[in-house]
Formats: C-alpha cells, sequence, structure tokens
C-alpha cells in the first residue's frame, strides 16, 4: 500500500484528528496510520483487526502504553461511548453489513466525536483493486451519497468526498 502523506493529513483534518483525542483504528492492518494518529498527538489510540497476523504485526510496531492493538471482530467490541474519533481507512469493503456497523460504531463516539470512512485512492480504483482475488472478501465500495445516507441515520454528515484522489465520508455525533 502507498500511503499518500497530503492525502492522509486532509483525510485526518476533515476527520478532526486532533490532540488528546481517544481514537479507535478499525480494520488496522499493520497500523499503517497510528504514526499519524499520535503525532497529531493523540492520547491513546485502540486499533482493532480481525486478522491475528496483521494485528501481530501492528502489535510489534507499536509496543507503548498509548497504543493497545485488539485482535477481533469490532462488531463484537463493547458499546461504550468512549471515542473522539473513529477511523476506517482502506477497508471499508471488507465489512459485508454497512449500516449494522456504522450504528455500532456511532454509538461508540463521545459526544462530538466523528466517524470517518476513507480510501486514500478514488472509488473506482478500490473497486478495481477488490475485483481479483479480494472480491471474496470484499462487496465493492459503496458511493460516497449511500454511504453518506447511511451515515446520516446516526450522525450530522459533514464531509462526503468522491474524486480522482480520495474517497471519505465523515459523520459527527450531534450532542
Amino acid at each position: 500500500m502507498i500511503i499518500n502523506d497530503a492525502i492522509v493529513t486532509e483525510i485526518l483534518e476533515n476527520a478532526n484528528v486532533k490532540s488528546y483525542n481517544n481514537i479507535l483504528d478499525v480494520a488496522c492492518g499493520t497500523g499503517v496510520m497510528i504514526p499519524y494518529y499520535l503525532m497529531r498527538g493523540a492520547v491513546h489510540v485502540d486499533a482493532i483487526d480481525i486478522s491475528p497476523c496483521m494485528a501481530n504485526i501492528a502489535r510489534s510496531k507499536f509496543p507503548r502504553n498509548d497504543v493497545n492493538i485488539i485482535c477481533g471482530d469490532v462488531e463484537k467490541l463493547e458499546i461504550t461511548p468512549k471515542y473522539d474519533n473513529i477511523i476506517i481507512y482502506n477497508a471499508f469493503p471488507h465489512f459485508p453489513e454497512p449500516e449494522r456497523l456504522i450504528e455500532h460504531l456511532s454509538a461508540m463516539l463521545t459526544p462530538s466525536g466523528t466517524l470517518t470512512v476513507a480510501h486514500g485512492m478514488s472509488r473506482e480504483k478500490i473497486d478495481a483493486l477488490h475485483k481479483g482475488g479480494a472480491s471474496r472478501v470484499s462487496m465493492g465500495l459503496l458511493s460516497a451519497r449511500e454511504l453518506a445516507s447511511i451515515f446520516g441515520k446516526y450522525l450530522h454528515v459533514t464531509t462526503i468526498i468522491s474524486d480522482s484522489r480520495m474517497y471519505q465520508v465523515v459523520g459527527i455525533k450531534e450532542v
């Protein structure tokens, strides 16, 4: 995976990731986003991935008290409103029931917390990547408008981007 720092910065700005935030990184993989959260001053990062291999790699990269790597299913995490930011980066097509996931995650946000689904490339490129061997574990990426419609049932939508550079939908939990 190639990371574009400018796009990641824009994604995190849109998601309102800032100092002193508690962050949940959903489908964290090997932890590629964790350094970006820490550079922004996150007070704590919980990062979860269903793959033991991915979680172990991430754990080995971040043996710190302010980063907790969890191997498990995010939809089975206890619903406690404790996260200022929940971010799904480059992984959303792997969740077969998007609305159930959004409902579950939005309940884990603090008041004024943000939920973000983002990809560091266009929807078309994501779908093309997932047509090959990943098609058995990927359902394809909803249009940003379709995803925003789901977000709107649980959150106030603040950002909808789907262009040749990136894809992002952000919602904020209203107080």
